[in-house]
């Protein structure tokens, strides 16, 4: 065996143990560092002739990037629609990285975890069993699964299967949406639909929800044409939801696949107080949920539930690999979502599943929407601020209260001043027409002290850059 190889696997555990004392320290002033900042990484490091060393690597990993670490699983990177990690789901993370597991081998544990988890995660979130779930990598991959189920689904209407002969003669099928994620979008490019296949229809006045009559008019316009409607079950912006139960109505007279992209929405179902909000979404054909966002587990994870495994097969299968085994003979989770080889994305999520239970995930889900209320109520009384939409679940929405002629400016000048304060971190943003920003809460560590922490911030920069932009 290689020296440095050897060295290591004899000193295995003090190798763990530094790992430990690393990441212990890391979360133990989370909430002390910056959530977001201009990162400066010294020049490449040369490849070494001969290796460092488990414990040399470490020390060097430091050197080069302990200071560009940033708190992105903190309680203040509300930016990207990102949880943190939690205690157990960390847990279930280090063991499937030393496990390293084939979610897609049967003859391991692996498989059973997967199967177990998604029937936990079912009864979460209120669907019925004849849904098949799956994990996949995230929310881009579970709405490429998706879609690429209904493109097969479309196909078959025109007595075309797609997945075994292609999109020959199949240049006009559509995707119909009203307030899609950029995903929807890219899947539609990697399926061959084209992006140009996307038609978007209006939303109701000031909302991100589709306008149902302008729905009803597609379907009547279109009748006998076969799409795949694409529901917001949770908008970026503003968290907006499609009328569900009235799809699944148009569904039942129109004949149409739907998809709910439900990559953070979904967690409404936790709640009483929320869960109406996907009032008919158990008979959608397809949903996206993801993990790594309101399920609070680590990088990367998400689920696809279908109503269809058929057509799932029929699309993903590995016909002719006899070591694989046979799909129609023995059922295999490779056979239904595109990767082969996974990692265990299960164990994570079985873990703070098991850990906190369906209490625990309603606390974290009613206090993060109570958190972002905090901060709506105290940005709507602020002059300097307009929020641009009620909030509704998990997401603020809002801008600077200044001349709509600078209002671009006034608000990227805002924006990079805060993010560069390391207090909190949010992203810009379009809506109705209007240069916004929005704050995603979606952490288990984030408390009512981190609304305070974070307004206290944005009030004194926000009058300085107002003032500045009204009397200019």
């Amino acid at each position: 065996m290689e020296k440095r190889l050897q060295e290591d696997l004899k000193h295995t555990d003090q190798l763990l143990q530094l790992s430990k004392d690393f990441s212990s320290k890391f979360l133990s002033v989370i909430d002390k560092l910056a959530a977001d900042k201009q990162v400066t990484v010294a020049s490449r490091i040369a490849f070494p002739e001969a290796g460092l060393g488990g414990a040399a690597a470490l020390e060097m990993f430091r050197q080069q990037y302990g200071n560009s670490i940033t708190a992105a699983a903190g309680p203040r990177y509300w930016g990207f629609v990102t949880g943190g990690v939690t205690p157990a789901a960390l847990m279930g993370d280090w063991l499937t990285s030393a496990m390293d597991l084939n979610s897609s081998d049967k003859s391991s544990a692996a498989f059973y975890i997967e199967t177990e988890t998604i029937v936990l995660l079912k009864e979460l979130f209120g669907l019925p069993e004849e849904h098949l779930g799956c994990f996949v990598s995230g929310a881009t991959m579970s709405n490429f699964t998706g879609l690429a189920i209904g493109r097969q689904w479309l196909g078959h209407q025109r007595g075309i299967d797609i997945g075994r002969d292609g999109m020959a003669g199949l240049s006009d099928l559509k995707v119909v949406s009203a307030t899609p994620h950029s995903s929807i979008g890219k899947a539609m490019s990697m399926l061959g639909l084209g992006r140009n296949s996307l038609v978007k229809l209006p939303t109701l006045p000031n909302r991100e929800c589709v306008d149902l009559a302008a729905l009803k008019n597609y379907l009547e316009e279109n009748k006998g044409q076969p799409f795949i409607y694409v529901a917001n079950a949770g908008t970026v912006n503003t968290v907006d939801f499609d009328d569900i139960a009235a799809l699944v109505e148009l569904k039942k007279e129109y004949g149409f696949w739907l998809h709910v992209d439900a990559a953070f929405g979904g967690f409404a179902a936790c709640s009483d107080a929320y869960k109406h909000l996907l009032k008919g979404w158990e008979w959608a054909d397809s949903i996206t949920i993801d993990a790594h966002k309101w399920l609070n587990v680590p990088y990367d994870a998400a689920m696809i539930f279908c109503r269809h495994p058929q057509l799932q097969v029929e699309v993903f299968q590995n016909a002719g690999a006899a070591y694989l085994g046979d799909p129609a003979a023995h059922f295999n989770f490779i056979n239904y979502i595109p990767e082969n080889s996974r990692r265990q994305r299960a164990l994570p999520a079985w873990f703070s599943l098991m850990a906190y239970g369906k209490e625990g995930y309603r606390w974290l889900v009613e206090n993060n929407i109570t958190r972002a209320q905090e901060l709506g109520d105290l940005l709507e009384k602020d002059p300097h601020f307009t929020l641009l939409s009620p909030v509704r679940l998990c997401v603020v929405c809002f801008t600077l209260n200044v001349a709509a002629d600078v209002q671009t400016a006034a608000v990227n000048e805002f924006l990079e001043a805060l993010n560069a304060t390391g207090v909190v971190c949010m992203t810009g943003t379009v809506y109705q027409g209007r240069q916004g920003i929005r704050a995603a809460l979606v952490n288990w560590r984030t408390a009512a002290k981190d609304v305070t922490i974070a307004y206290d911030t944005m009030k004194g920069l926000a009058e300085k850059i107002v003032n500045q932009y009204t009397y200019a």
